[in-house]
C-alpha cells in the first residue's frame, strides 16, 4: 500500500539502541482517505520510528460498503523495504510490475519484497464481501539484503502457536518456537493475536528482541496499561514473556525483532539510506525508469509528491 500521508520532509530513523523494559504507549494518527477507507497509523510515530526492523504500520477498517472499491490505491513503486498485507475481513487485488495479480482474503498472506525497486496497486476487487479491516506493515531491508531484485510471494496458509486462550497467528518470523514461511531477513516476529476466552494469557517474548503491541479490536491490557485502539505499545527488550488480560475475542498485532543497527531514510514509499538516494527514486518514477509498470492500471498512476528543500538536513 501507498503512504498516503506523506510528509514532504525525510523521516530520520535512527539505529535502533537495545532497551530495557518499558511500556510506552504512542497514540495513532488518524486520517480519512478517497473511497472512505480511514487509517490509523500506529508506526512510524513521534518518539517511536523502528520496532526491530518494523518501520511502518496502518491500521484500516473496519468497514462495510455497497457499490464502488473501499481500497483503490494505483500503481506507486516501493525501494528498500518489504510490503506486509494483512487482511482480517474482505478481499484485495495486488497487481505488480513483475507480472503478479493475487486476491488476498483473510488468514493469507502477500510479501512484497521492494528490493531496488518494484510498483503495484493494490484494490478492491469487483466480486466481494462489501466488508474491509486489516493491516499494512513494512519491514525494513538491512543494507546487505535491499539492492537485491524485487518479488513477490503469496501464503495461503500460516503457521499458530497457542498459549493458554490466545492464538497467535505467525505472520513473520518466529514466535514460542513456530517459524512463519515467509522470507525474513533479519531475527523478527510478526503475530496477529486473537484471545478466545476471557482471562489472562502470557504472551512468549524474545528476550532479545524489542516489542510492541497493537490493539486492533475488543478490550485487553498489558499490565497495569488499558490499551487504546490502534495505539503503539512499546515493551522494550528484556521480556520473555508479557502479560496479557483481554475480553474474548480481542485481537492484538505483535512486533518485534532485534533492534535495527542501520540509520535509514524514510520517505514517501521509499526505504534508503542517504537524501541523494532518496531524491533519485523519485527522479526514477516520475521519468518512468526503474519501477516499471501495472498495466493494468497504467492510466492511474500516483505521481511522487514534492520533497522538501531540507532534504539534505536529514542526510
Amino acid at each position: 500500500m501507498s503512504d498516503l500521508l506523506p510528509s514532504a520532509d525525510v523521516l530520520d530513523c535512527p539505529a535502533g539502541l537495545a532497551s530495557a523494559p518499558v511500556l510506552e504507549s504512542h497514540p495513532a494518527r488518524e486520517a480519512a482517505l478517497p473511497g472512505g477507507l480511514v487509517v490509523r497509523r500506529a508506526l512510524p510515530r513521534a518518539g517511536r520510528r523502528l520496532v526491530g526492523p518494523w518501520c511502518f504500520l496502518d491500521h484500516y477498517g473496519p468497514l462495510a460498503f455497497g457499490a464502488g472499491k473501499a481500497m483503490d490505491i494505483g500503481p506507486h513503486p516501493h525501494i528498500g523495504l518489504q510490503t506486509v498485507t494483512w487482511l482480517i475481513e474482505g478481499e484485495a487485488l495486488h497487481r505488480d510490475s513483475l507480472g503478479h495479480e493475487q486476491v488476498i482474503r483473510p488468514g493469507q498472506l502477500n510479501l512484497m519484497t521492494a528490493g531496488f525497486g518494484i510498483s503495484h496497486s493494490e484494490e478492491t476487487p469487483s466480486r466481494n464481501s462489501g466488508r474491509l479491516h486489516g493491516v499494512q506493515l513494512w519491514v525494513a531491508l538491512p543494507d546487505a539484503r535491499r539492492h537485491q531484485p524485487p518479488s513477490f510471494d503469496h501464503y495461503a496458509e500460516l503457521p499458530v502457536a497457542v498459549f493458554g486462550a490466545a492464538r497467535a497467528t505467525v505472520l513473520m518470523g518466529e514466535l514460542d518456537g513456530v517459524r512463519s514461511p515467509a522470507n525474513a531477513h533479519s531475527r523478527m516476529v510478526g503475530a496477529d493475536i486473537v484471545v478466545g476466552a476471557d482471562g489472562e494469557a502470557d504472551v512468549p517474548l524474545d528476550p532479545g528482541f524489542e516489542h510492541a503491541v497493537v490493539l486492533i479490536g475488543g478490550a485487553a491490557a498489558l499490565g497495569d496499561l488499558t490499551l487504546e485502539p490502534s495505539a503503539l505499545n512499546y515493551l522494550g527488550a528484556g521480556r520473555g514473556e508479557a502479560r496479557l488480560t483481554a475480553r474474548a475475542g480481542s485481537r492484538l498485532m505483535l512486533l518485534g525483532g532485534q533492534p535495527f543497527s542501520e540509520r535509514i531514510l524514510m520517505w514517501w514509499n521509499f526505504v534508503g539510506r542517504t537524501p541523494e538516494e532518496i531524491e533519485q527514486a523519485r527522479n526514477d518514477w516520475e521519468q518512468g525508469s526503474r519501477f516499471g509498470s501495472v498495466p493494468a492500471r497504467a492510466a492511474d498512476r500516483i505521481p511522487a509528491p514534492p520533497v522538501s528543500p531540507r532534504i539534505h538536513a536529514s542526510g
